[in-house]
């Protein structure tokens, strides 16, 4: 534990939703240089605790504390920006008011457009994808450089792309933050502290200094030390419970003292046997019994819309038990493709042969598939009380109590079911449907990391074809047999694994500039000018070299605190340090590449 003042605290925290307890005497701080992930099952009140930190909505019980003149961003799950408003016009209003020039300002919204990847400041909000939406509201915050970024399921909506561009915008930042967030991979890049919120512990919550990975190495030992615990008190129970019905009726006042100790053990084993108990989703698909090894056969295959080329020359083969994961940025063919594979969609080149009478089901990430108004009953089984899995039938509140909702939720409208809740009863539906091929769009989103892990396992055993659209690295790297990446510009290529791809990544964008290679999708954007410079470029590159030196000094400065022979026997400040030094090292390095791509850009290259 820092022994510097917090930036950010909460003390004993206490909230409810109505009846239900989220979290109660919660407690932790945020310091300089702490880059946090907050994890825990769907329903422990992550995005709760997120608002209560931004200071939205005051706890029950407890305090929250920002230091003095500490400045804190927050970014909610779900963007706002006002209505008809500009890419350009929603970083300028979130600097109005602030005691800037207006071409200190003009060059601050330039330079954190570029960083974010948008190349037009007049392009409307309105035409944005829900990732670049994302991305813009993660830049409405980034602008005012805070002290303390607040970040809710940030990667939810954002294409890979997207989240390798967070990924990279965080690990440079020497500011702290706090991502609440399902992604492991993301968790596992960006974060030196892990604090989980669940019940199993026993103060509801477990602060473990490293990455993901360290820190489901100290959980599983805390959670193992807990369980021997458990076990030696179960033994102490069993014997006063044996004391207790051996023990003489005419020693009973004499023995009150042991006999009400008797009765704490009872309910502290009952306390700890309940916190112990964490039920998952128990997730099966169900597959038809097709023998073809020929499911969907693709030859040069292509699609345009007008002069624009989303892929040309696509050969696939999906056979029962391949599993493809496809990549691509936004607006670069991925969800043309999908509805091709399904038969909804004809090529407009090539030759696509379903084999016949082939079963495709499709999970979409789109939640408007739902009746807000519908109970959950009706939305789990439209007719009857029960519902038929694997030819077998099942009593409707059994089957909500396999997607873990509870009896009291079935007559609750599907509006007011939480985004995570609202993600499991769309699996719940996909599984009645016996299928040939599973297509499977972004289904990570809203899913906690217990039922992830379900899924996952489920979609191993299922010995159909399966094509996963997902931009979350960890599903892809277990499930995936292969890559299909797209590039937004007409081009597919196959990788056997994510290694394979990022190199091919970084290969390709060596001929481009990094904006060029991070741009919106096309069909949501006008298309770019021609190379040159435009005003608020002109002013960047004006400025880079002074910000390249500032930002070399911050190297020399970092490089100076990790020598210091005075925190030489302090591990944790050491390690803090070092982190910094790397930040400062990597935003160097993010300046050199930018002062290239300009230089480039203004030369005609």
């Amino acid at each position: 534990m820092s022994s510097r003042p917090a930036l950010l605290s909460c003390q004993a925290l206490g909230h409810r939703m109505g009846a239900r307890i989220l979290f109660k005497g919660l407690s932790f701080g945020v310091h300089e240089g702490d880059h946090i992930g907050i994890v825990g099952p769907n329903g422990s009140g992550k995005s709760t605790l997120l608002r209560l930190l931004a200071g939205v909505e005051p706890p029950d019980e407890g305090e929250r504390v920002l230091q003095r003149d500490a400045v804190l961003g927050y970014v909610p799950q779900e963007a706002r920006f006002p209505e008809g408003a500009t890419v350009g016009e929603v970083l300028a209003g979130a600097l109005a008011g602030l005691p800037l020039e207006e071409h200190e300002k003009d060059g601050m919204v330039a330079e954190t457009l570029g960083r974010a990847g948008f190349e037009d400041p007049g392009q409307p909000v309105a035409v944005l994808s829900g990732g670049w939406r994302k991305r813009l509201d993660v830049a409405r915050q980034w602008i005012l450089n805070p002290d303390i970024l607040l970040l809710d399921e940030p990667t939810n909506h954002l294409d890979l792309e997207g989240v390798l561009w967070l990924e990279t915008l965080l690990r440079s930042t020497p500011k702290a933050f706090v991502v609440v967030s399902h992604d492991r991979a993301f968790l596992e890049a960006v974060c030196n502290r892990i604090v989980e919120i669940d019940r199993r512990h026993l103060e509801g919550v477990l602060s473990v200094p490293g990455n993901y990975s360290r820190f489901l190495e100290v959980r599983e030992a805390a959670l193992d030390s807990q369980d021997a615990a458990r076990a030696a008190l179960a033994n102490r129970v069993r014997q006063e419970i044996a004391w207790l019905r051996k023990m003489p009726q005419g020693r009973q006042a004499k023995q009150q003292a042991r006999v009400q100790q008797a009765g704490a053990l009872i309910e502290d084993l009952a306390d700890a046997r309940s916190r112990a108990h964490q039920r998952t989703a128990d997730v099966q698909f169900a597959a038809t019994d097709r023998k073809t090894r020929k499911l969907v056969e693709a030859k040069g295959v292509g699609k345009a819309y007008g002069d624009r080329t989303l892929f040309r020359d696509l050969d696939l083969l999906l056979s029962p038990g391949e599993r493809v994961g496809l990549l691509g940025p936004n607006g670069s063919g991925k969800s043309t493709l999908l509805a091709m594979l399904e038969g909804r969609l004809a090529p407009d080149e090539g030759t696509l042969v379903r084999a016949e009478g082939l079963v495709t089901v499709h999970f979409t990430q789109d939640r408007s598939v739902l009746d807000p108004a519908q109970t959950l009953r009706r939305a789990l089984c439209p007719e009857g009380e029960f519902v038929v899995h694997q030819d077998r039938p099942v009593h409707v509140a059994s089957w909500a109590q396999r997607f873990l909702f509870q009896k009291d939720q079935l007559e609750l409208a599907v509006g007011r079911l939480s985004g995570g809740e609202q993600a499991r009863l769309l699996v719940a539906k996909l599984m009645l449907q016996p299928a040939d091929v599973l297509i499977l769009d972004e289904p990570t989103n809203d899913l906690d990391i217990p039922t992830l892990e379900v899924l996952e396992d489920s979609l191993l055993e299922f010995p159909g074809g399966l094509v996963l659209v997902t931009h979350d690295r960890a599903m892809l790297g277990r499930l995936a047999t292969r890559l299909l990446a797209l590039d937004g510009e007409g081009g597919a290529s196959w990788h056997e694994d994510l290694d394979q791809w990022h190199e091919a990544r970084r290969q390709r964008e060596r001929g481009r500039s990094p904006a060029a290679a991070s741009r919106p999708a096309a069909e949501s954007r006008p298309k770019p000018k021609a190379q040159k410079l435009t005003w608020k470029e002109q002013q960047e590159w004006e400025g880079i070299e002074a910000a390249i030196e500032r930002a070399e000094a911050e190297v020399s400065r970092w490089e100076g605190a990790v020598a210091d022979p005075k925190v030489a026997s302090d591990a944790w400040e050491l390690q803090q340090r070092c982190t910094a030094l790397e930040q400062a090292q990597v935003e160097v390095a993010r300046l050199y590449d930018r002062w290239a791509e300009l230089d480039a850009k203004r030369s005609g290259g």
